[in-house]
Order: C-alpha cells, then structure tokens, then sequence
C-alpha cells in the first residue's frame, strides 16, 4: 500500500479544514437544519478512520492511532447526544475517554517499545471508570477510585514485558499510590471506623498467641 507523506498528510489536512469551514458557514445560517449533529459525526468518524489508514500504511505514524482513536470517540460522542441522549449523559464520557485510552494500549501492544504508552492508557481508563462511576453515583468522593488506579496502572507496568525488562522501579509508586487509595476510599466510606478496631482486634489476638505458644 503506498504510504503516506507529508504533502499528503498537509493535503488532507487542508481539505479537512474547508469541509468543517463550509459546514460552520452552513450552520450559522440554519441551513443543515437537524441534520448538523450526524453530519459532524461522520465527519469526526472519517477524520479517525484516515488516521488509522494513515498508520496502517506506515507503522512509524504510530501517533495516528491516539488521533484516530479520538476522533472516533468524539464522533460516538455526538451520535450518542443526537439519538440515544440518556445513554449520552451517563457513558458519554466513560466511552470518549475509554477510546482514548485504548489507544494508548494499542500502541504498547503493537510495539513494546512505547512502553510508556500503558501509563496514559491507564489514567484515562481510570478517568473513564470515574466518569461513568460518578453518573450513577452523584456527588460521591471519587478520589480514592484515582489513586486506586493509578496504582493498578504501575503496577501493571511492573509486570509486563518491554525491550528493557521489567520495570521494577514502578512498584514504588505502585505501593504508595495504592496505600493512598485505600486510605482515602476508606476516609471516605466510614470504613475507618470499623477498620481501627478491627485492627487493635487483630493485634491482641497475635500477641496471645505468641504468649501462649511460648
């Protein structure tokens, strides 16, 4: 397949713009009438699938896929708005920033040289979680759920395999980011409370179970 170069790229860029340019002209004017919201759409889902043929034709445009992604995700997220709005309002943003996310992870997963690419893969995942997690329950405390995954998200990068190793160096922030979570989702749910005691609990037994076993 003949790959894409710069002129082309800067072809269909320019293109791009005088398309959305018109439409804008067009919808200022109230001419496209109830049909702007699928015609951009369609427009943001043929910009990401021309990013994602542009990386198939050449594996160096890896970036192409986080755009791609993207675009996609924001055509989803119009339709979405247009003709099923309820879905819209409470997964609008899990999928926008899923998509994302996933891109991030194609990235690594098509070359485990951009081992980097799981650290922004797993904050939007977690962003995303939080996004969906807060449209069902409203006004509850999400931060701990952040650091929670962003604890998962290192410590996965720990495990997995890369051209250099594993990256024993991300369990440290693995741990703290993980002690944090729990430490704030149980601030926040009032599982302090019954943890402590729990814990003294726990202790007493340990220590008269040396005493007795001595």
């Amino acid at each position: 397949m003949k790959r894409f170069d710069a002129r082309t790229v800067n072809t269909v860029g320019a293109i791009l713009l005088i398309v959305v340019g018109i439409l804008l002209l067009l919808q200022n004017f109230g001419i496209l009438g109830g049909v702007v919201a699928l015609i951009w759409s369609l427009i943001f889902a043929a910009g990401g699938l021309i990013f994602l043929y542009m990386f198939l034709t050449n594996r160096a445009n890896w970036w192409a896929i986080i755009s791609g992604f993207t675009l996609l995700g924001l055509a989803a997220l119009i339709a979405l708005d247009q003709f099923l709005p309820r879905v819209g309002d409470a997964l609008g943003g899990t999928i926008f920033l899923g998509g994302i996310g996933l891109a991030f992870w194609v990235v690594y997963f098509l070359n485990r040289e951009h081992w980097w690419a799981v650290i922004p893969g797993g904050v939007m995942f977690t962003v995303a979680l939080i996004a969906g997690l807060d449209s069902v329950f409203e006004g509850a405390e999400m931060s701990g759920v952040l650091f929670l995954g962003l604890g998962l998200t290192f410590g996965l990068l720990s495990l997995l395999p890369t051209p250099q190793g594993r990256m024993r160096w991300a369990l440290i922030p693995a741990a703290v980011l993980l002690v944090m979570g729990l430490l704030i989702t149980a601030a926040t749910t009032g599982i302090l409370d019954y943890l402590w005691p729990a814990a003294l609990i726990v202790v007493g037994l340990y220590l008269l179970f040396r005493m007795f076993r001595s």
